[in-house]
């Protein structure tokens, strides 16, 4: 029995090594391979840029701008009038609602002056106090009241 161990041993140990030996080679036959194709391209792509440069001098040009050719018809221009204007003509269908009314109320309200004593007894000393410190005057409050007056 042990006769039959230090073979088979020795055996699987050489398999071993001669079958990473075969793989390595067959590797670096499969690298050497890729490297010849992969120099044939480089090659390939110098020979197709070397033309492609000497192409391109040959064709440049410089290309000079048209010149615009003149029109076959004397084309007469029209003077525009805009005092011819007319709301009627543009907008026919449109009715006009004026608000002159509640407008002249308000006008008539604002026009009025407004005293401290009027605008206190409208809001109260604790809002006009509030509005004169929060607006920084006392004008800028009574204009508030005069504003506050005329929503009404």
């Amino acid at each position: 029995m042990k006769l039959w161990l230090i073979p088979v041993t020795s055996i699987l140990i050489f398999s071993g090594c001669s079958t990473t030996n075969s793989h390595t080679y067959q590797l670096q036959k499969v690298n050497a391979r890729q490297a010849l194709v992969i120099q044939k391209q480089q090659a390939q792509i110098d020979t197709l840029l070397e033309k492609l440069k000497s192409s391109k001098k040959h064709r440049v040009r410089k290309r000079l701008p048209s010149i615009p050719t003149a029109p076959k018809k004397n084309i007469k221009l029209k003077k525009v009038e805009d005092n011819n204007y007319s709301s009627g003509y543009m907008y026919p269908g449109a009715k006009k609602k004026k608000k002159e009314k509640p407008i002249e109320i308000a006008q008539a309200n604002t026009s009025s002056t407004m005293t401290k004593t009027e605008c206190i007894g409208m809001i109260g000393q604790a809002k006009f106090d509030k509005y004169t410190q929060m607006f920084g005057s006392e004008a800028a409050s009574l204009k508030r009241c005069k504003m506050l007056k005329a929503m009404k």
